[in-house]
């Protein structure tokens, strides 16, 4: 099995936020994958983006506002 190093961008609402995580390759054909600590860590991120808790998204990551661009 080899691991690899990936950001995630995690969106939810006006927020972005950058999560390293390590996807695992393996011959199986459902690779690659997360480990499951990975997947609950893009979880947690996103529920808080999604309560508007910056603070406990910016543990795992940095975290963006997005501003619309008018045309």
């Amino acid at each position: 099995m080899r691991t690899r190093r990936r950001t995630k961008l995690v969106h939810e609402g006006k927020y972005v936020a950058e999560v390293d995580v390590e996807l695992m390759e393996t011959d199986h054909e459902w690779s690659p994958y997360l480990s499951v600590e990975d997947a609950y860590k893009l979880d947690d991120v996103r529920e808080a983006l999604r309560r508007g808790d910056i603070k406990a998204a910016a543990q795992y990551g940095r975290v963006f506002a997005l501003t619309p661009v008018s045309m």
